[in-house]
């Protein structure tokens, strides 16, 4: 960011025409003026009548507290670490007297507005809280501190809600400025403990936004890299350019200043001046003719530039940095106006009128019930996203995908899905189970049965897993959908979230129970009609004699512990060798093999049947079953409707709270659309 001391190329044409109005030693310049002729020439120029409007406007966007809508304007914060003499400075500025106390004496934001007035008198008058308090000039102080109670509490405490003291006096700078509390770290009886966390919050937030100018006061009594105000400002304007340092109580400290202020050990982009405050029952005039005598005559004063010495100089200062500060910031301030105006406007626009008849509220309710109905067949059945580009819990159809091949992973790697663990013991002793008057070498359709039931009972809590963790899922999206389309009308929202719940609910248990149907028939009988067992069988039957000849080990010495058969891997034997009889390891094997090739089908068929389960159900909810949502809102005597007609106090004080800024931000954009318009037929007339 550039400096505020130097004009700007892209500034507003009235500032150099500021300039070049004025007489042969414009106000722009650094001042010569030195000695009795500084003590009474008056404190400075006034704006023409070209300059005046854009302090008037930035003002009057301050009173309108644009600043709360986010629009950052051009402010010369006055900061300092307490007892650095920051009133003072202020009292010389402005000509009139302030709080003054041992202890802190600005405990809230102090916004200074001195306007040159050329009539004679002065008028004095504070705004806070609403009101506009004309004061009497004996009675300042007292009312600043009345003022102060009202707003920050009696005592010590501070408060971030400013006051605004207006000064309209002739031959004042026109400035605005604000006065923040004085830094300390100990708390004063009556203080809180956090004393300096609560200053310094509010102090990093009138300093931090980049259109503030800092106007940091350094006693010359002390290590300027020391003070508490120099460290903050370094926090947000490292390099100092929109930092200007005045330096008071010269006349303590002279020795060695004239060092300090060249050395510039502190980054103070902006420069330095000094200045001598005001001491006793001295007068203003008084005052300034003590200052321009001290720099004057003192051996090591005397020997500062005297371009950087005095209140004159201090105000000049102020106002041409705040000119360039107004001229720079005041097309962006425009633009930044319009655009909150336009999104606020927007906003409003989208909100949901006030429903104030049973028609409307149905009217509202079947078009936000519509809605969430396409919103969830985009999701959870064609695939598309649009809605929720970036929340990929939302994305139903892919995250189904998700579950469904972690369901069908877990049902291949579960227990029941390992073929060698004690292998052939569980057939071997369902053959004798089942062991009765039968032809010799037939393999009984009840062995088969039983290890196929035991087997499906002990998988059984997969697909229920798959369909509660689907529905919950359902559940989650169904609940999100509703809650952003109902989200302006809280007592439908809450209506539609619990029906929905309802509803969701009775689909999931109706799903759980089809699922524990489809598992029953799986255990009532085996059957396929799916070729690939015949060949899976077939396949498999061929290593029989293979297998039979290494348990019994014929001319095999040592006898094998393990066989590989294909698609079965290795498998472990020696607890076969005690079956002397090698039908019922025939019989086992045959029994073996066809569980195998039936549970490779099993498992694809049980995949197959939940993911055409759930789709089902699914279907039959974003297409159907959602209208029933309609008719529990409805109720049957109209009271759901009813409901409808209240609106949430969340979206009442939302509404408010978006035509009041609107308000704001018109007033604030004819303001500023009036001085641009007078700048703009100003530059016409120059061309």
């Amino acid at each position: 960011m550039g400096s505020y001391d130097e004009a700007d190329s892209g500034s507003i044409g009235v500032i150099n025409d500021y300039k070049d109005s004025q007489p042969a030693n414009p106000p722009m310049e650094e001042p010569k003026v030195v000695g009795a002729a500084a003590a009474q020439a008056p404190i400075i120029s006034s704006y023409n009548d070209k300059i005046r409007p854009l302090l008037d406007v930035i003002d009057r966007l301050r009173l309108l507290m644009v600043m709360k809508e986010g629009i950052q304007l051009p402010t010369i914060v006055v900061v300092g670490d307490q007892s650095s003499g920051k009133s003072s400075v202020l009292e010389s500025l402005a000509g009139v007297n302030l709080p003054r106390s041992q202890g802190i004496c600005t405990r809230v934001p102090l916004i200074i507005r001195l306007q040159n007035h050329a009539r004679q008198g002065l008028e004095l008058y504070l705004e806070y809280n609403g009101k506009t308090v004309p004061v009497e000039e004996p009675q300042i102080a007292t009312a600043i501190n009345i003022a102060t109670d009202e707003v920050a509490g009696p005592g010590k405490s501070i408060s971030d809600i400013p006051l605004t003291l207006v000064v309209r006096k002739d031959g004042v700078p026109d400035l605005t400025m604000v006065d923040l509390p004085g830094i300390t770290r100990v708390p004063v009886h009556g203080q809180p403990d956090n004393i300096y966390e609560q200053i310094r919050d509010i102090i990093m937030q009138y300093i931090t936004p980049k259109e503030s100018i800092i106007l940091n006061v350094l006693s010359a009594t002390v290590d300027f890299s020391t003070c508490e105000s120099i460290r903050m400002s370094q926090q947000v304007d490292k390099n100092g350019e929109r930092t200007l340092a005045v330096v008071t109580k010269v006349d303590r400290a002279p020795e060695g200043l004239v060092d300090k202020v060249t050395a510039d050990d502190v980054n103070i982009g902006l420069g330095y001046v000094c200045v001598r405050n005001r001491i006793g029952d001295e007068s203003y005039e008084e005052a300034r003719k003590e200052e321009a005598r001290l720099f004057e005559t003192n051996a090591h004063l005397s020997r500062i530039d005297k371009s950087i010495v005095g209140v004159h100089v201090l105000a000049q200062k102020l106002v041409r940095i705040q000119a360039n500060a107004i001229a720079k910031c005041l097309p962006e301030i425009v633009k930044n106006i319009s655009a909150k105006l336009d999104a606020n406007v927007s906003e409003l626009e989208k909100m949901p009128k006030a429903l104030t008849s049973i028609a409307d509220a149905t009217q509202a309710m079947m078009r936000i019930i519509q809605a969430a109905k396409e919103s969830l067949k985009k999701l959870l059945w064609r695939g598309e996203f649009d809605e929720y580009p970036e929340d990929n819990t939302k994305h139903g159809t892919a995250r189904f995908v998700e579950m469904l091949n972690r369901f069908s992973d877990e049902l291949h790697n579960c227990e029941e899905s390992n073929l060698s663990k004690d292998f052939l013991t569980e057939e071997i002793k369902g053959l004798e189970d089942a062991r009765g008057i039968e032809l010799p070498n037939f393999l009984p359709c009840e062995a088969f049965l039983r290890i196929l039931r035991r087997k499906v009972e002990r998988i059984s809590y997969l697909p229920i897993k798959l369909s509660e963790k689907y529905w919950d899922y359902i559940d989650d999206v169904v609940m999100s959908v509703l809650t952003r389309h109902s989200e302006m009308y809280y007592h439908l929202k809450v209506s539609a979230k619990g029906a929905a719940h309802n509803l969701v609910q009775k689909l999931r248990e109706q799903s759980i129970n089809r699922v524990k149907e489809i598992v029953e028939m799986e255990k009532l009988t085996g059957y396929t009609c799916n070729p690939d067992y015949m060949m899976e069988w077939n396949k498999l039957m061929k290593q029989q004699d293979h297998f039979i000849n290494k348990i019994s080990g014929t001319n095999m010495r040592p006898l094998p512990c393990s066989v590989d058969l294909e698609g079965l891997g290795e498998i472990q034997i020696e607890h076969l060798r005690k079956h002397s009889d090698v039908s019922i390891l025939q019989q086992a094997f045959d029994l073996k093999m066809r569980m195998v090739a039936y549970w490779k089908v099993f498992k694809v068929r049980l995949v197959d049947s939940m993911a055409l389960h759930l789709r089902y159900h699914v279907h039959n909810l974003v297409h159907n079953d959602i209208d029933e949502i309609v008719k529990e809102l409805m109720g049957p005597d109209g009271h759901g409707i009813k409901m409808m007609l209240v609106e949430s106090p969340a979206i009442v004080a939302k509404r408010e709270k978006l035509k009041n800024s609107i308000k704001v931000l018109k007033e604030s954009k004819d303001s500023v659309a009036k001085i641009m318009d007078r700048i703009v037929a100003y530059d016409a007339c120059l061309v």
